[in-house]
């Protein structure tokens, strides 16, 4: 809205600059910044998120980093609630609110709002979070493309979480998450004028960065925290769907 208080977003893919432009603005505008990556809310995870570090969060406020324990599940639903209370914080505060990262979803889910989405019971839920450990993304993949062909076309078939996710909302209502997903935004969202900064740079330096942050990972405990995080079975944490890649 053009006569709303202003947000300012700074999006782009993994490992292009977002964190640090979003903390140079922030210092420059009196700002703070605001996580908007789905794995960056995690605590357990930041060397495997390339969370910025403690020095960097102390140069200026940053809010929603490391907030839940990888053991819970932050949906877009339940981060956009926190996003919004931290930004009417920021401008009540007189700062700028610096929305960085790089989930469409949650940054969606700020700017146009989300659709309405069933409650699952949590049952049906622990039952197919079950299954996927047990059987795999693929098993659940080819039972959601003979039950609703039309959302699974839509999944690749090793995105576990949301195979689960589109079964269990099939499970308990009996319509598809895609009929769910069209259905119009609910609820109010305040006043904002949004502006984004998108970082975009070319595909080769893209690639060449994404390599020096996972040895730059690996050379600062990343498999150690992939240890701590296997440690904490029996938690269930599958719906961390964290970026992979082999390490020869």
């Amino acid at each position: 809205m053009a006569d709303g208080r202003p947000v300012l977003i700074v999006a782009g893919p993994t490992a292009c600059g977002k964190s640090a432009l979003a903390m140079a603005v922030a210092e420059r505008f009196d700002g703070v910044v605001i996580n908007a990556d789905s794995m960056q809310v995690y605590a357990e995870l930041r060397i495997l998120t390339a969370r910025p570090s403690a020095a960097d969060e102390a140069r200026v406020p940053h809010r929603l980093y490391g907030v839940f324990s990888a053991a819970e599940t932050c949906s877009a639903g339940r981060w956009q609630e926190m996003a919004l209370a931290e930004i009417g914080a920021a401008h009540d505060a007189g700062r700028l609110p610096v929305v960085c990262g790089g989930t469409g979803l949650y940054l969606r889910a700020l700017t146009e709002g989300l659709a309405p989405m069933p409650d699952v019971p949590a049952a049906v839920r622990d039952a197919l979070r079950g299954r996927l450990r047990r059987e795999g993304a693929a098993a659940l993949h080819r039972e959601l493309a003979a039950r609703d062909p039309a959302m699974a076309a839509r999944l690749h078939p090793g995105d576990g979480q949301r195979l689960a996710r589109a079964l269990e909302v099939l499970e308990a209502t009996g319509r598809s998450l895609a009929d769910w997903q069209a259905m119009p935004p609910s609820g109010a969202i305040p006043a904002l004028r949004f502006s984004t900064i998108l970082l975009a740079p070319p595909r080769d330096e893209l690639y060449t960065a994404c390599d020096r942050r996972l040895e730059a990972m690996i050379e600062n405990g990343a498999l150690d925290e992939v240890r701590q995080l296997i440690a904490m079975e029996p938690v269930s944490y599958t719906h961390l769907t964290l970026p992979t890649k082999r390490i020869v």
